[in-house]
């Protein structure tokens, strides 16, 4: 029997989706906070139970934790899922759920507080002999930050301490702007996390980006669900990942994942969480973690069997893992793609409207995360992020064409998304062959827009485009005036 008989699920789209899949697997009863701007949602159609919250805007009510709470007593739920962002590595709203007698299925307010300080993490990881990048910390010494920044070297990259997504991330390459580009970093980091701490560290170039999966029980078992690579970014936002990564050596996938267990032992964690490194030039240094389940989390499933939400709720529950290392074992290779509501031309700026026609891959080709609904408005009030397509295949190679045909029978009609940009980089001869890396796609601007078709289709699309307007296609079928005025008469 399952040790929480209702679960509140405080997110949305289809992380929210993802959460009540399983929940519904394991017979637990799935509530749902939700904002007036979800309506029509599949996550709301999937609910058992759900709560209306308000707020000044959309997201500003999915980040009222006192309103989430007050939601979870009401359906008498024992515990809160927070999916992603949000609230997820607020251990202020940790510690708060906890203190109301409801489970936080997630790692304690102490661990989200270590390592969700990015620059308490990295101090932590260095002291205990892990590797990180030469770098400079603003709290060490404010009146010398900069000067000691500019002795690491250039290129260096500034980043709030609390910053996370990308946001307030700033690469300088002259070290004349220095001064300009922290005053900038500084600013956004106010904006956008209400923390103005920054730290530099030396910039790889074209590093990849990898990262490893954890999970930790509150018997202090850990292990690692091996490795994900994630750098296929566009302003340091991931767009595609894969696991395995085809960079590492088994030598190498060794080393890095027992230093990922290494620091999530030493930082006592408890449930899921991902360490994240920069690799280059056969060295990998820790970047930060994660202490949440992540948006790539389904590549990791697919390659091990493993259920991770259903390990969250197990753990959060007070069970031990059940297993160790030796027995978990990875098949395949696993791709996600993310299908964003944005237009790959225009500089992925992101697109609204409301999805009037939703076609989806095979259940037997793709395994589909999907947020939205026909009949739904796309609105700009949340991350564009819309769906998530996931394929497995016994090889790389194989995982690759089965990515590409789920593209090809993935159809969203209302506004725009990136998915023909997602065919176009996934078909490149660098990603064909695994020579990837953080700055691939900002080196090829022509996988944003479309080839420019040749004058044959053009002309037919043309053709076709104009046959359909009624006024062509009628008066193409309408007998000319002088004829017509002859009337009904036939010789």
């Amino acid at each position: 029997m399952p040790a929480f008989d209702t679960i509140l699920v405080a997110n949305r789209g289809e992380i929210a989706v993802r959460i009540m899949r399983t929940l519904k697997a394991q017979g637990i009863r799935s509530a749902l906070v939700f904002h007036a701007a979800d309506q029509g949602a599949p996550a709301l159609a999937m609910a058992d139970a759900k709560i209306e919250i308000t707020g000044t805007t959309p997201v500003a009510a999915y980040l009222d934790g006192s309103q989430i709470i007050a939601a979870a007593k009401a359906v008498g739920a024992q515990a809160i899922h927070p999916g992603y962002g949000f609230l997820s590595e607020n251990a202020r709203f940790a510690r708060t759920v906890e203190a109301a007698g409801i489970r936080f299925i997630g790692p304690t307010a102490d661990a989200i507080e270590l390592m969700g300080d990015k620059v308490r993490a990295r101090r932590f990881v260095e002291e205990r002999g892990f590797p990180v990048a030469p770098s400079a910390i603003e709290d060490d010494d404010p009146y010398t930050f900069v000067e000691r920044a500019r002795t690491i070297g250039a290129p260096l990259l500034i980043k709030p301490s609390a910053g996370g997504g990308g946001k307030g991330m700033r690469i300088v390459r002259n070290l004349t702007l220095l001064e300009e580009e922290v005053d900038r970093a500084r600013s956004e980091g106010e904006r956008y996390f209400g923390d103005g701490r920054l730290y530099v560290e030396r910039y790889i170039e074209r590093p990849r980006h990898i990262e490893v999966q954890v999970l930790g029980d509150s018997h202090g078992n850990i292990v690692h669900l091996f490795e994900r690579e994630c750098s296929l970014q566009r302003r340091f936002q991931k767009i595609v990942e894969e696991a395995p990564s085809p960079a590492l050596s088994p030598k190498l996938r060794q080393r890095i994942c027992d230093a990922a267990v290494g620091i999530a032992s030493a930082a006592q964690y408890r449930n899921a969480g991902t360490i994240e490194f920069i690799y280059g030039a056969g060295e990998f240094y820790f970047l930060e973690m994660n202490t949440r389940l992540q948006v790539e989390h389904p590549v990791t499933e697919m390659i091990t069997g493993i259920d991770l939400v259903s390990e969250q709720v197990r753990i959060a529950a007070g069970e031990p893992l059940g297993y160790d290392q030796g027995d978990i074992k990875k098949r395949g290779a696993a791709i996600e793609m993310r299908i964003y509501a944005e237009d790959a031309a225009r500089d992925f700026a992101p697109t609204t409207g409301q999805v009037l026609v939703l076609s989806l891959p095979d259940d037997d080709l793709a395994r589909v995360d999907l947020g939205v609904a026909v009949g739904q408005q796309v609105t700009s009030a949340f991350d564009p992020m819309i769906a998530k397509l996931i394929v497995h295949g016994q090889t790389r190679a194989e995982a690759l064409e089965r990515a590409d045909q789920a593209l090809a029978r993935f159809a969203l009609l209302g506004c725009r998304t990136n998915k023909d940009f997602l065919r176009r980089l996934l078909s490149d001869s660098d990603v064909v062959a695994g020579e990837m890396h953080t700055g691939l796609i900002g080196e090829k601007p022509e996988l944003a827009g479309p080839a420019p078709l040749d004058t044959q289709t053009l002309e037919a699309v043309l053709a076709a485009a104009a046959l359909s307007l009624p006024s062509v296609r009628d008066g193409g079928a309408a007998a000319p005036a002088l004829h017509a005025a002859i009337g009904g008469w036939r010789n």
